[in-house]
C-alpha cells in the first residue's frame, strides 16, 4: 500500500485518489450495452447462452423451484441455520422499526395534507455469486422487501458449476418465502429484470450490489427504461480512520475483510500516527499470508493506499471527500467525530465494532452506495421498497381560506384555468 502525507497532497492529487472504478475508454459500457440489447431482443435464449459463455455452465432451465430449493437447503447444518436465523431476526427487527405511518398535518384551518406508504409492486433482487456467494445480501434485500409488502419478488443469482445455487442461498429463499430463484448473473440478470423475458417478470425496481458490469448495467437501465434502481452499488470499499488508540491487528483485519471481496475492492487507511500505520501494514502482511482468498485480497490491497494526517479533523476531511461505502472510526475518540461525518454509507464506531458485524448480523443493511455515491445516496432500507403518496383534503372552510392565495399565485403565473378551478368552488359555497 502506497503511503501519502495529507499535507503534501494538492486538490488534484486528492481528486485522483478518491476516484475509483472508472471506465475511461467505455470498454465496460460497450460490453454491457451489447449484453442488454441481446437480452432485450432474445430473452431466455440470450440468458442461456450467457450462462454458458460467462458462467461456464449449460442450463436446461433458468430457475430452481421450491422442491429443488428445499433439497439444496437440506445440506445446511444446524449451527449454520442458527447463524442465519440470528441474522434474520436482527435485520428484521432493525428494518421493521423503519415502517412508520406519518401524521396528518392541518396546514391551515380546513386544509389537511398527509402521506401514505405503498409498496413497490414488483421488485428484482440481484444476489451476487461470483468469487463469493452472499446469502447475507439475500437477507439484506429480501427482509425489507417482505416488510414493505412487495407483491412480487424476482430473485436472480448466478448459477454455480453444478447448474444450481448453493445451499445457503436456497435456505434463505425458503426463510423469505420465495419459491423460485432464477439462475442468471451479471449484467444479463439486470437486463432480464428490466425488460422481462419469457421466464422472468419485468420489475419496477432493481436492488443489489455487484461488480463493475452489474453496476454499469444498473446505471444504463435507470437512464434508458422506466425501471428504477436502488443505487449504484459496485465493488466493495472501506475507509478506516485510526489514531494512536487504534489496535493495529484489528485495523488490518478490517482492511483485509473488504479486500477479499474482489480485486477491484479498495481498503483505505487514514491514520494520524505513522507508527500505527506501519504496525498495521505489518499486520496486513501477517494476516494476509494465511487467508484462503489471499491472492484476491493482495491485488485489492496493492490498489489501496495509506494517508497520514496531522489530526482526526484532517482525517475526517479526507473521508468526506472519499465518501466511503463503509467508514470505520478505529479510535476511542469516535464520539468527537460522528457529527463531522457528511458522506458515508454505514459507520462503525470504536475498536470493538468490526464492519463484518454490519455485513452479517447486527441488523443494519449492507447494501450501500460505493464509488463516492454516498455523497447523494443512502443504503437500502424499507423506504427503498415503498413509495410515499401525498394526499390533501379541503373542507368548505379550507377552500375559502386557501382559495384567495391560490387565485393570486395562478394569476401571477398566467395560468387562468388554475385560478378558475379554485374560483368556481369558492363562488359555489
Amino acid at each position: 500500500m502506497e503511503t501519502f502525507n495529507y499535507s503534501d497532497l494538492s486538490k488534484t492529487d486528492i481528486a485522483r485518489l478518491v476516484q475509483r472504478n472508472v471506465d475511461p475508454a467505455n470498454e465496460i459500457r460497450t460490453l454491457v450495452e451489447n449484453v442488454i440489447e441481446q437480452v432485450k431482443l432474445n430473452g431466455d435464449s440470450a440468458l442461456l447462452n450467457y450462462a454458458e459463455q460467462f458462467d461456464k455452465v449449460e442450463l436446461s432451465k433458468l430457475y430452481l423451484n421450491k422442491a429443488e430449493l428445499e433439497e439444496l437447503a437440506s445440506a445446511v447444518s444446524e449451527d449454520q441455520q442458527e447463524a442465519l436465523q440470528t441474522a434474520y431476526a436482527n435485520i428484521y427487527k432493525f428494518h421493521k422499526a423503519q415502517l412508520k405511518q406519518e401524521d396528518k398535518v392541518e396546514t391551515m384551518p380546513g386544509v389537511t395534507c398527509w402521506r401514505e406508504l405503498r409498496a413497490i409492486e414488483k421488485v428484482g433482487l440481484y444476489i451476487p455469486g461470483g468469487t463469493a456467494v452472499l446469502p447475507s445480501t439475500f437477507l439484506m434485500l429480501g427482509i425489507p422487501a417482505r416488510i414493505a409488502g412487495c407483491n412480487e419478488i424476482v430473485v436472480c443469482s448466478p448459477p454455480q458449476k453444478n447448474g444450481k445455487v448453493n445451499a445457503f442461498i436456497a435456505y434463505v429463499a425458503l426463510m423469505l418465502g420465495i419459491e423460485k430463484v432464477y439462475l442468471v448473473g451479471g449484467s444479463q440478470a439486470i437486463a432480464a429484470m428490466a425488460y422481462g423475458t419469457e421466464s422472468i417478470t419485468r420489475v419496477d425496481k432493481i436492488f443489489g450490489p455487484g461488480n463493475q458490469f452489474v453496476t454499469k448495467a444498473k446505471t444504463i437501465i435507470q437512464s434508458t427504461t422506466t425501471t428504477a434502481i436502488d443505487m449504484p452499488a459496485g465493488p466493495s470499499e472501506v475507509l478506516v480512520i485510526a489514531d494512536n488508540t487504534a489496535k493495529p491487528a484489528y485495523v488490518a483485519a478490517d482492511l483485509l475483510a473488504q479486500a477479499e471481496h474482489g480485486i477491484d475492492s479498495q481498503s483505505i487507511l487514514v491514520c494520524t500516527s505513522e507508527t500505527i500505520a506501519q504496525q498495521t501494514l505489518a499486520e496486513v502482511e501477517k494476516q494476509l499470508a494465511v487467508l484462503p482468498r489471499a491472492e484476491i485480497a493482495k491485488q485489492a490491497i496493492d490498489n489501496s493506499y495509506v494517508i497520514i494526517t496531522q489530526n482526526l479533523d484532517e482525517a475526517m476531511d479526507f473521508s468526506n471527500q472519499y465518501a466511503p461505502e463503509h467508514l470505520i472510526l478505529a479510535t476511542t475518540n469516535w464520539q468527537q467525530l460522528t457529527a463531522k461525518i457528511i458522506n458515508a454509507g454505514s459507520v462503525f464506531l470504536g475498536n470493538l465494532t468490526p464492519e463484518s458485524a454490519g455485513d452479517y448480523a447486527s441488523g443494519t443493511n449492507h447494501t450501500l452506495p460505493t464509488s463516492s455515491y454516498a455523497r447523494a445516496y443512502s443504503g437500502v432500507s424499507v423506504d427503498s421498497f415503498v413509495k410515499k403518496i401525498t394526499f390533501q383534503y379541503l373542507t368548505e372552510e379550507g377552500i375559502q381560506n386557501i382559495g384567495p392565495s391560490v387565485e393570486i399565485l395562478a394569476e401571477m403565473e398566467g395560468l387562468h384555468a388554475h385560478r378558475n378551478a379554485v374560483s368556481v368552488r369558492m363562488n359555489n359555497n
